[in-house]
């Protein structure tokens, strides 16, 4: 399984950087696209240069409502038709236009959507997302947007599948970093407030989160 990072507060060289967060998820069933960032040119873009054919995404999965993580979305639909896993809370007239230019899916609760993959479906209560959870021989894989609905329960719901190897995304406002010792790989990225202490924490747990970084498990 690999994980390319394609949208991110920060960019390696030859990538754009804007805020928000998307990332593509190669796997050996499917090609899920992980929220649009907000800049659909942007977006494109970094695609482009990561040697990306947008008709090889099968799948794209929004976390949150959020303009920085569905933004781009529009862009993508202008060349193809995948099937998008979204929150059930999402907006109806969002769900409608979607609905239009893709096959649609609602989620709650906790789904697999392809083999080896789960959507943890949608936690919190001011602010609903899903995250991903990646079955891989290493352990557990979490993509997270934002992690609204804190990182603890994300990981909580997670461990309900195995034990987790990575967790990949989005970390917020999360404080409690005590929760992440044991796990063997960090990566926070976008909005993740904490990031330098966690670094200094977990230095050699912790790698950085730019567009155009990529993770091979």
């Amino acid at each position: 399984m690999e994980i390319k990072i394609l949208y991110d507060n920060q960019s390696k060289n030859g990538y754009k950087n804007g805020w928000g967060f998307s990332s593509l998820i190669n796997t050996p069933k499917s090609k899920i696209l992980f929220d649009t960032g907000w800049n659909g040119n942007i977006l494109l873009y970094n695609m482009k240069v990561a040697g990306i054919r947008l008709e090889e995404i099968d799948k794209i999965v929004l976390s949150h409502q959020h303009w920085d993580h569905i933004g781009g979305i529009n862009h993508l639909l202008e060349h193809i038709n995948p099937d998008i896993y979204l929150g059930k809370s999402f907006s109806l007239n969002l769900k409608n236009e979607l609905g239009k230019r893709s096959n649609l899916i609602e989620v709650s609760e906790t789904t697999q959507i392809s083999e080896n993959v789960w959507t943890t479906g949608e936690l919190g209560d001011k602010i609903k997302e899903q995250s991903l959870i990646f079955e891989t021989d290493e352990g557990l894989i979490i993509v997270t947007g934002c992690a609204h609905p804190g990182l603890e329960s994300i990981i909580k719901k997670s461990e309900s599948l195995g034990e987790i190897h990575a967790i990949i995304g989005g970390f917020h406002d999360f404080d409690d970093l005590k929760i992440l010792k044991d796990i063997p790989l960090i990566v926070p990225c976008h909005c993740t407030s904490k990031k330098e202490e966690i670094k200094k924490i977990y230095p050699e747990s912790t790698k950085e989160c730019k567009a155009g970084t990529i993770f091979k498990f």
